[in-house]
C-alpha cells in the first residue's frame, strides 16, 4: 500500500499528495469524490475496490500562501537530480556552492547546484573559472510554489493522470516516459562541459 494519491481542493487546486490508505479513509468517511483510479485493486475480507489516483474534497479548505523552503531535497529537485557540472542524473547527489563559502557564496537559490560526488571533490573550493566549468542554465528561485512539497511536485508531474490537475508553466520541463515531455515548473541550473 505504497500508492500515492493526489488530493485537490473543492475547486481543484492541488494540495497535497497522501498515501493510498488516507485516502481511502477520506473516501469511505465522506469527506472526498473519486475522480479518478488507478488499475490497482484493494481486496478486503468481503470485497474488491480499486483505488483511487486522485481525489477531491467535498469542502474547500483555506490554506495560506507557502513559502518555499531552501532545502537539498529542494535543490536536487529543482535540477531534475542532475549534475550540474557534467550532466549525470542521479539520486545520489550532492549540493554544491557556485562561489565558496570561502569566498564569501552563501546558502541562496542562486549559488546552490545539484553535483555528483566526482564532480564535487574535483571542485572542491575553486570557482568555476578555476577549472573552466560552465552551468547549463543559471540557477534561480522557483518562481511557482505549489502547495505540495517540490519534490513531490516534480515526480507528480510525471503521472500522466495527475498532470491534468498540476499548473504549466512555459520555463521548464521534465521528461517522463521516453518521447513525452511533461512541462511544469522547475527551475533548474545548467550543467557545464568540464
Amino acid at each position: 500500500m505504497s500508492q500515492e494519491v493526489l488530493v485537490l481542493n473543492s475547486d481543484y487546486e492541488p494540495l497535497n499528495i497522501c498515501n493510498i490508505r488516507r485516502a481511502i479513509s477520506l473516501v469511505f468517511l465522506g469527506k472526498v469524490d473519486v475522480l479518478h483510479e488507478s488499475q490497482i485493486p484493494i481486496h478486503t475480507v468481503s470485497a474488491t475496490y480499486t483505488s483511487p489516483s486522485v481525489v477531491r474534497l467535498r469542502s474547500h479548505v483555506r490554506r495560506p500562501m507557502p513559502q518555499i523552503k531552501l532545502s537539498r531535497r529542494s535543490i536536487l529537485a529543482r535540477d531534475n537530480y542532475t549534475c550540474q557540472y557534467c550532466g549525470h542524473k542521479s539520486s545520489d547527489l550532492t549540493v554544491d556552492h557556485i562561489i565558496p563559502r570561502r569566498l564569501g557564496g552563501g546558502n541562496t537559490w542562486d549559488n546552490l547546484v545539484a553535483c555528483c560526488k566526482k564532480c564535487n571533490t574535483k571542485k572542491g573550493d575553486k570557482t568555476l573559472a578555476q577549472l573552466n566549468y560552465t552551468l547549463r542554465q543559471q540557477p534561480k528561485k522557483p518562481k511557482y510554489v505549489p502547495f505540495i512539497s517540490l519534490t513531490k511536485f516534480m515526480n507528480g508531474a510525471k503521472n500522466e493522470v495527475w498532470r491534468d490537475y498540476l499548473p504549466i508553466f512555459a520555463d521548464t520541463s521534465v521528461k517522463s516516459e521516453p518521447g513525452t515531455t511533461v512541462t511544469c515548473e522547475r527551475e533548474t541550473v545548467g550543467t557545464a562541459a568540464g
